[in-house]
């Protein structure tokens, strides 16, 4: 299955707990979209924004559910920066590139809203997604991080006020085992699912 890179965290346990194998490939959400749109055998797209599958031809438009809503996070391995105007002193930036990465979009929207895009611009190192970002931070490539909270809940990451993000799944039209598809989606939104969501910093939803 495609999914987008703040789940990273929760595939050995997701694939644990079900008794079919399962096959994850990790990406930014717009770049994984795209893959599907040009034929990947996905079976399952597990999205960080709802937008990518929402009214899109290659999804069942019946088995599309918001399973969670993520959260932007900010951190730092010196464990220096705690606020967003912290980063004023900061000589480099990592965040997801908007231009495809729903988290990078949110963090923009994050630093525009504090007034501080226009001050940081310079210094933002865009990554191809977040976890990919969450490494530059993490070698030291970059002073700090905006990144997504189930990457950092556990590490000393700061929680952010601002936009929460929509995270949807869905079967492809193309899926090959689109029964043992639909039962995994279900295992999401059950008390086990659920549960294995919120230990990771997501926020379960039971939106369909």
């Amino acid at each position: 299955m495609a999914a987008a890179s703040d789940l990273a965290p929760l595939v050995s346990e997701l694939q644990s707990s079900q008794s079919v194998k399962l096959r994850f490939s990790i990406g930014s959400s717009g770049q994984l979209a795209r893959q599907i749109e040009n034929g990947a055998p996905f079976d399952i797209f597990l999205s960080a924004d709802d937008g990518l599958i929402n009214g899109s031809p290659n999804f069942r438009a019946e088995t599309v559910r918001v399973y969670a809503l993520g959260r932007v996070a900010l951190w730092s391995k010196s464990g220096g920066f705690k606020r967003l105007e912290d980063l004023r002193r900061a000589k480099r930036i990592a965040i997801a590139n908007p231009a495809h990465a729903p988290y990078g979009r949110a963090a923009r929207e994050i630093l525009d809203k504090a007034g501080l895009w226009a001050a940081l611009s310079s210094r933002i190192v865009f990554a191809e997604s977040v976890r990919q970002a969450m490494q530059y931070a993490e070698t030291g490539n970059v002073d700090a991080v905006l990144t997504s909270w189930s990457l950092v809940h556990d590490r000393g990451g700061v929680l952010l006020d601002g936009a929460e993000l929509r995270q949807a799944a869905a079967v492809t039209k193309s899926a090959k085992n689109a029964e043992a598809a639909q039962k995994f989606l279900d295992f999401l939104q059950s008390e086990a699912g659920r549960t294995i969501l919120a230990r990771h910093g997501l926020t379960p939803s039971r939106n369909r």
